[in-house]
């Protein structure tokens, strides 16, 4: 397998682009940032309420929520989610992720 070049990211995000990727037409148009005060008054228990701050740090709530977005969009299973955030780079760049970067593991959907 060859190594990745400078642009080839950039070049496979321009091709997307190119085919009318509606996931781009769908982040441009949804506020998710509004969302976010809901999101993480339901999504996170509040700093009282936690026995301790050890632990991974949690997915940022509004992340998961796009995530649970996509699996409603695709008809995807919370493994079937994780699988095709991890394999298709409209996903990863809907939810905002590199390649290095964390995904969503499926049991925390």
């Amino acid at each position: 397998m060859a190594q990745m070049g400078f642009f080839d990211l950039s070049d496979r995000y321009a091709s997307l682009d190119a085919k009318k990727d509606p996931l781009v037409e769908i982040d441009v148009v949804v506020p998710w940032e509004a969302f976010r005060p809901a999101l993480e008054r339901v999504w996170r228990k509040p700093d009282a309420d936690r026995k301790s701050r050890a632990g991974r740090k949690p997915m940022d709530a509004v992340l998961m929520f796009k995530t649970l977005v996509l699996s409603a969009l695709y008809n995807l299973s919370d493994d079937q989610i994780e699988y095709q955030v991890r394999d298709r780079l409209s996903f990863m760049r809907f939810l905002g992720l590199g390649l290095g970067d964390r995904v969503p593991p499926s049991r925390g959907l």
